[in-house]
Order: structure tokens, then C-alpha cells, then sequence
């Protein structure tokens, strides 16, 4: 059984979704501000995190800033559950490290298929084997990536990105393809967050000078350099 921890200080919604995540096998944790989400997370790590972004303390975006700092929790699945439609915030929430993003009011049925298909993929790293291109390691079993032996903080949704495409080095994929492949069929994800989750990518790599190995293929979609450094 999946343990999700809900963040949310609407007391009409989290009897919702309660009720509704419950009739689902779910084991849910609740918490109505920031402080107490971030107090539970110190004590325990849930599978998934369900976060509103308005909240009577800290923000969801300062909640998700300080959840990835910690490296525990740096790989935790975080979907935001918000009322903020605008594609400016979705792209915000997306960029601070968010790996999925809802907007109010949502689909119960869609909530809990982009639910279970993180949990998916969250679990299913476990099976997959080490890869190492140049200075770039990564560790599924750990959820540890490496850049010239150094431990470096990853989402997972850039985990699974980078591991896919580096198992395919050199081959371009087109937006629809990763999300088939990262986000997986069926997925209910745009295409613009594909984007964004390179472009989070990028800037994990730059630091340690590695961002040009994601290269855009005009027209195409995206592709790891088929090269070693």
C-alpha cells in the first residue's frame, strides 16, 4: 500500500479527496500548512506528495524548494494540486521541481491515474541497470547520479529523463515520444512539459559543464550527444 501525504488547508477539499484516495488503497496522511507538511517529511517520507500551492503559511513553490534541498527527499514524486491555471505558473511549479501539475478542480479519475503512473515510475528505476557516459553516472537502484564522482541532487522525473535518453545516445526523440517513454503511454501531460523538464534538466548539468550534452535537434525533439567527454 502507497503512503501519499496531502497538503492542503481546505478542509471541504481534503474530506474529498480523503474519501476518494482511500476507496483507492491509498494510505493518506494529511497536513493543512506548510510547517506541518515539512514536520511529517522529517519524520517519515510518504511514496507521493500531493501539494497545494496556496497555503495560510509557506507556499507550495518554498515547500518544493526546501523538500528537494534535502537529499532524502530529493527524489520524492510531488504533484501540485492547485487553482492556478495560468501557464506561467504551471511552468513555475514544474521549474522549482514539481513532476506533475493539476489545476483545481480536478478529476478524481485523473488524479488517480497521474498517481499511480508516477508511482510507476518511481518503482520501476529499481529494475533498470547503471549507466555511465563520460563524467555522467547514474544508479537507478540509489536514485544516485553522478557527475566525475560527484553526488549530485536529482527529481525524479530528470532522473527518468536523462536515464532514458542516455540508454539511447545519439538518437533523437520527438516531445510525444518522451512522453510516452518518460511520462509513459497515455499519460496526461502536454507537451510544453517535456520542455520545461529539459530545460530543469540543463540546469542540474550546466554547473558541472555537461548541459551540452542534451542537444535540442531543430524540428525533432531532443537527443543525448553521441559522443563521450
Amino acid at each position: 500500500m502507497s503512503t501519499l501525504l496531502m497538503v492542503e488547508d481546505d478542509a471541504a477539499i481534503r474530506e474529498m479527496l480523503q474519501t476518494f484516495l482511500d476507496s483507492k488503497g491509498y494510505r493518506v496522511n494529511q497536513a493543512e500548512s506548510g510547517e506541518a507538511a515539512l514536520e511529517q517529511l522529517a519524520e517519515s517520507t510518504p511514496d507521493l506528495l500531493l501539494l497545494d500551492w496556496m497555503l495560510p503559511d509557506l507556499d507550495g513553490i518554498e515547500i518544493i524548494r526546501r523538500v528537494r534541498q534535502r537529499e532524502h527527499l530529493s527524489d520524492l514524486p510531488i504533484i501540485m494540486l492547485t487553482a492556478k491555471a495560468e501557464e506561467i505558473d504551471k511552468v513555475k511549479g514544474l521549474d522549482i521541481g514539481a513532476d506533475d501539475y493539476m489545476t483545481k478542480p480536478v478529476s478524481l479519475k485523473e488524479l488517480d491515474a497521474r498517481i499511480r503512473s508516477l508511482l510507476r515510475r518511481s518503482h520501476g528505476l529499481n529494475e533498470e541497470g547503471e549507466l555511465k557516459i563520460g563524467a555522467i553516472e547514474l544508479n537507478p537502484a540509489t536514485h544516485q547520479l553522478r557527475i566525475s564522482g560527484e553526488p549530485i541532487s536529482v527529481a525524479l522525473t530528470e532522473f527518468r529523463l536523462l536515464y532514458f535518453l542516455m540508454k539511447r545516445r545519439g538518437r533523437v526523440f520527438s516531445r510525444l515520444q518522451l512522453l510516452d517513454g518518460v511520462w509513459g503511454e497515455g499519460a496526461v501531460v502536454d507537451e510544453r512539459t517535456v520542455d520545461v523538464h529539459i530545460l530543469r534538466l540543463r540546469k542540474l548539468l550546466k554547473p558541472h559543464g555537461e548541459d551540452g550534452m542534451v542537444e535540442t535537434v531543430r524540428g525533432l525533439g531532443y537527443r543525448f550527444a553521441d559522443r563521450t567527454i
